[in-house]
């Protein structure tokens, strides 16, 4: 054993662990001194808040207080460390792109602690009225206060701030269409309340939607003497064709079409006349909604009529003309040849000579014995219009009729139906005291009344003896033709004639 290490009762090892050391004694003075408790409050500070260091690139946390022990706040430093690392590396490759170009990028975006704090509201929300950096404003509006508390909760500004709205109100009418006059609102400090601002902006939208609409019924409508850019170009193609040589004005404008004479040229296959009509149906609605009567009934459309927009039933009103047109040129019946269909543009022969139609026979004045022949001719071509070509004319009238070249000629049948329309046998009477009321004013004695003329052309006998019977055996006609065109599917009229024999009604 060594001898010359000796124990004593301080220097041996405890076996119940450290003994702690003895509390050393402080008198109550030193207790009472001012002396001692700022040391304490230093010494307690220093373990709180750990001293920072000032370098280039901004405070660091430095010391021998900083409790390194904490995973927390190790992470926070080496974070705080990297994003300064990177804005600096993000600063320099933003001065090396820009170099002294006047247009510079800036990279604000993409860095990690921005130099200035965020502010309550972003430079889009600032106030438009702001005029403190305008050198030429003598008297500045009050800017748009923040919002919050100021003081000790007596001035209060809230969004809901009279002003604050105003100002925004103000500012939010530059979004306002264009079309919508608003202007500029520098020279004043306007403050719109809620209420005026929800008109204005109801207004805006209102009159945005009537431009557009203005704007579609421009571009794609045919008002009367002028054509829509779609059917301008049908025109150009047709000169470019060689199929016209020109287009020269308006002749004549209708409630359905509008009428332009144009020089001839020539096709392949066919002869143009040196004179041509162009009849555009017009690509508005508005004259179409209550004729529909005319084509959605007849069996030749039917199918089609169902399936078909609007604007499409248009060009089905060209296409129905130009075959009523056929019918009757190959019956021999004087009317406007057939040239060529486009689309809801119809070229045909003109009526007339050097750019002047011929008139109608509303507006020729024509004698007596001119009148008994336009009269006869006329008693002749509804006959064969009903007969031979199987059609009504269902328009007829002294508008409807020219006077050229010592003949009647009808024009306008794009609403011709046949006699197995439900309607057909109306339209016929209609046409008949059309007819019988022009030639009995014309003098014209030989005229009959209208149920006389009805009777003539139908080759039907009705005798009833006032108008009402009359139309009411019309009417019950066409409910039996119906019926059996229902019942047999057959597209002929049951008014058939005997070979032998006067007109009668057929006889199932």
């Amino acid at each position: 054993m060594d001898q010359g290490v000796i124990l004593t009762a301080e220097s041996r090892p405890s076996p119940w662990g450290n003994v702690a050391k003895p509390i050393i004694q402080c008198s109550l003075a030193e207790v009472m001194s001012e002396e001692l408790a700022k040391e304490l409050q230093l010494e307690e500070e220093s373990h709180t808040f750990p001293k920072e260091i000032l370098t280039d690139d901004g405070p660091f946390l430095t010391g021998d207080n900083i409790d390194t022990s904490s995973d927390e706040i190790l992470a926070q430093m080496l974070q705080t460390q990297f994003d300064k690392e990177f804005d600096a590396q993000l600063s320099r490759e933003e001065k090396k792109f820009n170099g002294d170009s006047k247009v510079s990028i800036s990279f604000d975006n993409y860095r990690k602690l921005h130099p200035c704090e965020e502010s309550d509201s972003s430079e889009d929300e600032v106030d438009w009225q702001d005029t403190r950096h305008d050198p030429y404003k003598a008297d500045k509006p009050t800017t748009t206060p923040k919002k919050g508390f100021i003081g000790k909760g007596k001035d209060i500004t809230t969004k809901h701030d009279e002003v604050v709205c105003g100002r925004k109100n103000t500012a939010r009418m530059e979004n306002f269409t264009p079309e919508f006059q608003v202007g500029d609102g520098i020279g004043m400090d306007l403050k719109l309340s809620n209420q005026v601002f929800n008109a204005l902006k109801q207004h805006s939208f209102s009159e945005q939607r009537r431009s557009a609409r203005l704007h579609d019924k421009k571009e794609v409508s045919t008002a009367e003497k002028v054509v829509d850019p779609k059917t301008r170009l049908l025109l150009y193609k047709m000169v470019n064709a060689g199929v016209l040589e020109t287009v020269n004005g308006c002749v004549s404008t209708g409630k359905e079409s509008v009428v332009f004479h144009a020089n001839g040229g020539r096709m392949e296959d066919q002869i143009v006349p040196a004179e041509c009509a162009l009849k555009v149906f017009k690509t508005t609605l508005n004259e179409f909604k209550n004729r529909d009567k005319y084509i959605k009934d007849d069996y030749r459309f039917k199918d089609r009529f169902s399936k078909l927009n609007p604007r499409k039933i248009i060009r089905m009103w060209a296409e129905k003309e130009m075959h009523n047109l056929k019918r009757m040129q190959s019956a021999g019946i004087a009317c406007p040849e057939v040239v060529l269909l486009k689309k809801h543009v119809l070229v045909m022969s003109f009526i007339g000579k050097d750019q002047i139609p011929a008139p109608t026979l509303k507006e020729a004045k024509l004698g007596l014995e001119e009148s008994k022949q336009a009269y006869y001719q006329v008693l002749s071509m509804m006959k064969i219009l009903y007969e031979q070509c199987n059609l009504v004319h269902a328009d007829l009238s002294e508008y409807n009729m020219m006077w050229h070249d010592g003949k009647v000629w009808l024009i306008d049948v794009s609403q011709s139906v046949e006699p197995t329309h439900p309607h057909g046998l109306e339209f016929l009477f209609r046409d008949c005291r059309n007819v019988s009321q022009f030639f009995q004013k014309a003098g014209v004695a030989e005229t009959p009344n209208a149920r006389e003329l009805f009777n003539v052309v139908s080759g039907l006998n009705i005798t009833s003896d006032n108008q009402v019977d009359f139309m009411a055996e019309i009417e019950a006609l066409e409910k039996m033709n119906e019926d059996h065109v229902q019942m047999h599917g057959k597209k002929v009229s049951m008014y058939q004639k005997d070979d032998d024999g006067p007109p009668r009604i057929y006889d199932e």
